[in-house]
């Protein structure tokens, strides 16, 4: 998510971006009455093994209890939105494949949820909001072909794919943090810390109308700068440029859950010093935009 970020939840509108790594689900028929889930992350070693009871979700045997009661909880509220998915007792072998680094935080929760819903037949936003205080923003991305526009206000949402595609996309760089922010609980400091989150949610919405229509990589700069300012100070944090890169020549900006995974950095000089930078920093985790996200014309 590029702009919006928290204040998606009080109607802020939200540019955010698909990214072309994402998570695989395979779903096949087995013997017995259980489910066998298996979860690999993307160098193919199993992280998470679990034998599921149909009769109540709950596991037989898991290799991680706080992953089985997630677990759980989908498959429940799957299927009282669908009360003949998985109704005959038919066991399963299903398998999840990362595509992405599990610290990566780029929507491992969300492309669950998504790949559920389809197996599931149901609606992704309907599982999604019966299971997560989440505004959906990555529900919605998980099945783009481009950037997105992301509106929700708790009643209804409305999201859509746009053109933005400008010339300056190969000055911009995700920048892994080298720490997971857990997304359930920035959401709840958010809700407990911010005030006048409406007319902060109004102000976010014109920057991203701007970020939309910039054509100059200086004009989004500035965009992009105001817009942090803005999200630093109504949550009483510093910006991720102030607390770790004072130095850099370019903008910094923090995406999603201020604290971890990824910042978007803009860079006018070459992909050579601008990755050296960061790496002398120790953040070797360094991505070019266009290596990134995903935009299909």
């Amino acid at each position: 998510m590029l702009t919006g970020e928290y204040f998606v939840l009080d109607g802020a509108k939200s540019l955010a971006f698909p990214t072309k790594l994402g998570q695989r689900m395979t779903v096949k028929t087995a013997r017995g009455s259980d489910l066998g889930w298996k979860s690999f992350d993307s160098e193919g070693n199993m992280w998470f093994d679990s034998q599921i009871s149909l009769y109540d979700f709950s596991p037989v045997k898991t290799t991680d209890e706080n992953v089985s009661e997630k677990l759980r909880v989908l498959l429940r509220n799957a299927v009282r939105l669908n009360s003949e998915f998985l109704n005959n007792w038919k066991a399963f072998k299903v398998e999840t494949h990362l595509e992405f680094p599990r610290t990566w935080g780029l929507g491992s929760s969300s492309t669950l949820t998504s790949m559920l819903a389809q197996w599931a037949d149901v609606s992704p936003f309907l599982l999604h909001f019966k299971t997560s205080n989440g505004s959906g923003y990555d529900v919605a991305c998980a099945a783009a072909d481009s950037p997105i526009i992301y509106e929700y206000t708790g009643d209804s949402l409305h999201f859509e794919e746009v053109d933005f595609n400008p010339s300056f996309t190969s000055n911009l760089y995700f920048i892994h943090l080298n720490e997971k922010q857990s997304s359930e609980e920035a959401v709840n400091y958010y809700f407990k810390k911010v005030k006048g989150k409406k007319a902060i949610a109004k102000q976010l919405t014109e920057i991203t109308d701007d970020v939309l229509a910039s054509k100059k990589l200086e004009d989004f700069q500035d965009l992009l700068c105001e817009h942090e300012k803005i999200v630093a100070k109504s949550l009483d944090r510093e910006t991720v440029k102030k607390e770790r890169f004072s130095d850099f020549w370019g903008c910094v900006k923090s995406l999603g859950a201020w604290g971890g995974d990824f910042v978007l950095a803009s860079s006018t000089e070459s992909e050579a010093k601008t990755k050296k930078y960061f790496s002398d920093k120790g953040y070797n985790t360094v991505i070019p935009y266009n290596e990134m996200i995903v935009n299909e014309e």
